[in-house]
């Protein structure tokens, strides 16, 4: 009984640990409009507060993992927390100046690497805190409570960004000091498994990365007729090509990327990129829309984006009772499609500014009830069939594809989205000002961030009007890219059709003949874990 209570005392501190990072993914979405508006951001800059983040995650979490096991998992979650507070406190306080762009960009990089570090080893400490009996509890607790601190963010971000944007930034300052008591208190107990880091698959995994989404974002800016557009999307392309050829010849490689030789595992993974294009980003364009479009407060807005997690909290408990008891397949096939579907008419909606969102709920709610009955299940089914590897592997490279399809999602419909208002904005305005005016609006708009109040606008009644005209073509723009993410959900659909793997996994493995595979931390008699 003390062992037991111990490992929920473990369990807290851990969840202390990691609730900064999922907090973080919508938290700073709320509230990157008023962050716009107080250091003048341009709308790049806007896209690189978010992605920098996710990229980060993305190309360090496996090596986070990898460092966790070498040099101990409860060193690496206290380092990760320590980065993760410090970078926080420096994002918050960012300076005034002609260098807070470069300096906020900065250091929510450095948020990343320090999440990156953290979470994984968090992960394992839970998983060796419990004995096999109870792993599963303890693990449904985990990601549960951890889950449930996405759906926090909208909320606090509005209210916070009400007294200041600094403010979410600083918020992870004591929840770090409580996850580091915790910790002290708890004591979890320091696992290494000393092994050789591939370092040089790192580097290469993080020039690939950064180069491909440096291009894809920078298009708007750029221009996609500039040589070096092409060169950053064709060089990071060509590196992550390397970087796969290099892996499969290391004997102690950052991914073993044989693994995806697995049809099911790939599959699965597949999936996991293709909804996490949609799902991060849509927190952020959301997020603007509902305050730049529809003019609301950064609360109103939190409550908007609450809608959708009434639908995706409620689908994501049934999807869980799907996958025990028939398989991830029927929910990922449902859930991409409802996704889909609810993307088209939430889009449809968005134009309907006189409306606000009373007509859109029904979609948004819709929209959550797919992305539930598809995220939870296809994650843990993806962790499952992962072929002769541990808790810790899998996850590593599913959380790395997950993130990466996120920083994607953002740099392509980011720049969508740019470019489309500027076009909508020169539309809006044909007629109603000379159209050399319109093109200065336009310009000074998608640098300064739409919805924004420009120097080209005529003064006195035709201001509102104008202003008017912005907020329209910025809900036109939305529109556009809502309906690329219900593209991107409705070939998450076919792939889900195509390729879903059939049946739960103890079906499987009897089928088969096999046992599950091996992992220092389970017990063979359990079966397959509930990640």
């Amino acid at each position: 009984m003390a062992e037991q209570k111990s490992g929920y005392l473990v369990l807290v501190a851990m969840i202390f640990a990691v609730s900064m990072t999922f907090i973080d993914q919508t938290i700073v979405s709320i509230s990157i409009p008023e962050i716009q508006k107080d250091l003048s951001l341009t709308s790049t800059g806007v896209q690189w507060v978010i992605n920098g983040y996710l990229l980060s995650l993305a190309a360090l979490f496996a090596l986070g993992g990898k460092l966790a096991d070498v040099f101990g998992h409860r060193r690496l979650v206290v380092i990760g927390v320590l980065i993760f507070a410090v970078s926080s406190a420096c994002c918050g306080f960012t300076p005034d100046s002609s260098i807070d762009e470069a300096w906020l960009i900065f250091f929510r990089v450095i948020q990343g690497a320090g999440a990156a570090l953290m979470f994984p080893a968090a992960l394992a400490i839970v998983i060796s805190s419990f004995p096999i009996r109870d792993r599963g509890k303890a693990m449904a607790i985990f990601f549960g409570v951890t889950g449930a601190f996405t759906s926090i963010g909208p909320l606090a971000g509005g209210y916070l960004s009400e007294w200041t944007w600094r403010a979410i930034f600083w918020i992870n300052i004591p929840v770090a000091i409580l996850s580091l008591i915790f910790i002290w208190i708890s004591k979890p107990e320091e696992t290494k498994r000393p092994q050789p880091i591939d370092y040089r698959g790192a580097v290469l995994v993080c020039i690939g990365m950064a180069l491909a989404v440096l291009g894809l974002q920078q298009s708007s800016t750029w221009g996609w007729g500039d040589p070096v557009t092409w060169i950053c999307i064709v060089g990071g392309l060509l590196v992550l090509a390397f970087f796969i050829r290099f892996e499969m010849k290391q004997e102690h490689p950052l991914i073993r990327v044989a693994i995806f030789k697995d049809r099911a595992f790939a599959v699965d993974n597949v999936l996991l990129f293709l909804l996490s294009v949609a799902f991060v980003p849509l927190f952020f364009f959301a997020s603007m829309y509902a305050q730049l479009a529809l003019g609301w407060e950064t609360s109103e807005a939190g409550l908007y984006l609450l809608i959708f997690f009434a639908g995706f909290a409620t689908a994501a408990q049934f999807g869980g009772r799907v996958l025990d008891s028939r398989g991830a397949r029927p929910t990922v096939i449902l859930g991409s499609l409802l996704a889909s579907v609810g993307f088209v008419f939430w889009a449809m909606k968005l134009t309907d500014l006189a409306g606000g969102s009373n007509a859109q709920w029904p979609f948004i709610v819709l929209t959550g009830v797919g992305f539930g009955l598809l995220l939870g299940p296809v994650a843990t089914d993806a962790v499952n069939r992962a072929p002769n590897t541990s808790y810790g592997e899998a996850t590593g490279i599913t959380q790395t594809v997950r993130n990466y399809g996120a920083s994607v999602g953002m740099a392509v419909l980011g720049t969508i989205l740019i470019l489309q208002n500027k076009s909508n904005i020169e539309s809006e305005l044909a007629g109603k000002v000379p159209a050399r005016t319109a093109s200065q609006i336009a310009d000074e708009v998608s640098k300064a961030g739409s919805g924004a109040v420009t120097s080209s606008a005529p003064s006195g009644g035709k201001a509102e009007e104008i202003y008017h005209s912005v907020q329209q073509a910025f809900a036109q723009s939305s529109k556009t890219v809502f309906l690329c993410m219900a593209g991107v959900m409705a070939l998450c659909f076919v792939v889900a059709l195509i390729g879903s793997p059939a049946g739960r996994m103890e079906e499987v493995f009897a089928d088969e003949g096999e046992a599950p595979k091996a992992d220092p931390d389970r017990d063979p008699a359990a079966g397959p874990p509930r990640g």
